[in-house]
């Protein structure tokens, strides 16, 4: 290649890297504050248990099944609203899903019974369902393959992020106002929390696109690049009708891979805090400043793990390496109990493996899937493999009310990465390394 075309060439990638840049700057903001919202309503109830529980009389049993219920409303809508995403658009659908969270989340404060709680877990899942594989979708109709790793990675820092913000937030709340106006702290957490995701629901009505072509914010040049960047990967990509995509062997390899990364995802996020008072921490806003601590290590891993995927165009060992870390973090957890502080980094080695491995797992089913396929597909992963995220909290709780301890809860979930690990690895590599 000559001088000239070399120099031609190295301007149109810097051309079509600011484009991308702006992209981003755009919508990436956004939606990662969305989610650390979503994020922090469906975990702060590890938090209120710390008071709740013993104010209304929960067993540990009793709490894990509550706070799983979320996922089984998640299961039965996940599929129907992102299909509907997919046809209506994110702007009006993402909208909608985040007040009518907001808005349950919020009156978890007035359970009081163990029915109620069930009840309302139940529903906070229904109103999620769909937010989450919608912004997985949604990002598909603007990143091609091989700049997607390190996007939703950035996006799904939220994970992370929550509990950076959420731990402190949540035990200063519970601390602080407890008692204010008669009520618990517990109470004032769940209604204090939900309030963001009502005002940003607005906000993303008037503030997103639904297309690249209704971005007016983009130059002409810049809207065609982009979309002939999508047109060129859908190329390859499988379109298929949504009962084929449902039996297609595929998706269910996926969801089981999933399924072993949420279950540990839910089993930690769930129990963190209860794990740091079994380590003698007492007070709720040392509790939450401890607990910000594993998640805010996994923030950095998780960027460093996106970024060395996109550059390498490798995706399994991208997955399988932060899965097996987070194994080896729990089992530590465990072994080294005795031993307060290595314990502890024990259990930031494993929030670092399980919040890396889970937004490069993205990059596999998007690889192939496209248009109402990848609706439905993306959805039914994550609605089958969330599941998890009813299992790990009442088998971790389960164990616990069982054997007096969480050690065997943390065997547990490490046992299942290394198999979802082992199954990753099945995959061809030809498929998802792009």
């Amino acid at each position: 290649m000559s001088a000239d075309n070399l120099s031609n060439q190295s301007t149109a990638n810097a051309a079509e890297d600011a484009t991308y840049l702006k992209v981003t700057w755009r919508l990436i903001p956004l939606l990662l504050i969305c989610y650390i919202i979503a994020y922090l309503d469906r975990v702060n109830v590890g938090f209120a248990k710390l008071q709740m529980a013993g104010e209304l009389g929960f067993s540990d049993a009793v709490y894990g099944l509550g706070a799983g219920m979320f996922f089984i409303g998640y299961f039965f809508f996940e599929v129907p609203s992102n299909i509907i995403l997919h046809r209506v658009g994110a702007r009006a659908w993402i909208a909608r899903i985040m007040v009518t969270w907001g808005v349950i989340s919020g009156g978890m404060m007035f359970i009081q019974t163990e029915t109620q709680f069930y009840v309302m877990r139940f529903l906070l899942g229904i109103a999620e369902a769909g937010f989450f594989p919608g912004i997985i979708l949604y990002l598909t109709y603007w990143y091609p393959a091989q700049r997607r790793g390190r996007i939703i990675s950035l996006f799904m820092t939220g994970i992370p992020l929550a509990g950076v913000i959420g731990g402190p937030l949540s035990g200063w709340i519970m601390k602080s106002w407890d008692q204010v106006q008669g009520m618990q702290g517990w109470q004032w957490m769940f209604l204090l929390e939900a309030i963001p995701a009502v005002i940003f629901g607005v906000i993303v009505y008037f503030y997103l696109d639904d297309r690249i072509s209704d971005a007016k914010w983009l130059s002409p040049e810049e809207r065609d690049l982009l979309a002939k960047r999508i047109a060129e990967e859908e190329q390859h990509k499988t379109h298929m009708p949504v009962l084929e995509v449902l039996r297609n062997k595929r998706m269910w390899v996926m969801s089981a891979i999933y399924f072993s990364m949420a279950m540990s995802l839910y089993g930690v996020s769930f129990w963190l805090p209860t794990l740091i008072k079994g380590m003698g921490v007492t007070d709720n806003l040392s509790i939450g400043l401890l607990s910000s601590i594993p998640w805010f290590a996994g923030a950095v891993a998780m960027l460093v793990f996106g970024r060395s995927a996109d550059r390498h165009k490798e995706r399994r060992w991208h997955v399988v390496i932060p899965m097996l870390m987070a194994a080896t973090g729990l089992t530590l957890s465990v072994l080294l109990a005795s031993n307060v502080y290595l314990s502890f980094i024990a259990l930031i080695l494993a929030c670092m493996g399980i919040v890396s491995a889970i937004p490069l797992f993205w990059s596999l089913p998007t690889a192939f899937l496209a248009g109402a396929a990848a609706a439905a597909g993306i959805a039914a992963i994550n609605s089958i493999a969330n599941l998890a995220g009813f299992l790990a909290p009442y088998l971790v709780g389960w164990l616990k009310q069982a054997t007096q301890s969480t050690d065997s809860g943390m065997y547990m979930l490490a046992v299942v990465l290394v198999i979802g690990a082992a199954i990753t690895l099945t995959i061809p590599a030809k498929l998802v390394n792009r």
